[in-house]
């Protein structure tokens, strides 16, 4: 299995910036993409950000700009850079993860435990 641990959220002002990042670790054959998903209370889980591991991005429409995924493959890790911060930011974000635990598995969801963020007005 795959473990993502997760670092960086908290609270912040309006037009500040945090650093999200997360590690995978544990039994990795191989790592396609990883990215960032958030969640508000009542909100449908909804992609912010991914990265292949070719180094191919894409991000949500309200982000474009914003945000910056970026990722080590070496180390497991992918980074979320947030600046310009709006309170419609504040959510729950959730490191994802799709790869495989053996060459003979298929190609499988992974999720980290989640970071708040919250943006004050």
């Amino acid at each position: 299995q795959v473990q993502l641990v997760e670092s960086g959220g908290g609270l912040v002002q309006a037009g500040g910036s945090l650093r999200l990042s997360c590690v995978a670790s544990g039994s990795i054959f191989s790592i396609n993409a990883m990215g960032w998903y958030r969640q508000a209370p009542g909100k449908q889980r909804e992609l912010v950000a991914g990265i292949t591991s070719g180094g191919s991005t894409n991000y949500a429409d309200s982000v474009k700009g914003r945000f910056t995924i970026s990722r080590d493959n070496a180390k497991n890790t992918v980074y979320l850079q947030m600046n310009s911060l709006k309170p419609e930011d504040t959510a729950v974000y959730y490191c994802n993860a799709v790869g495989r635990v053996t060459a003979q598995a298929m190609p499988t969801g992974y999720w980290g435990q989640g970071t708040q963020v919250t943006v004050s007005s």
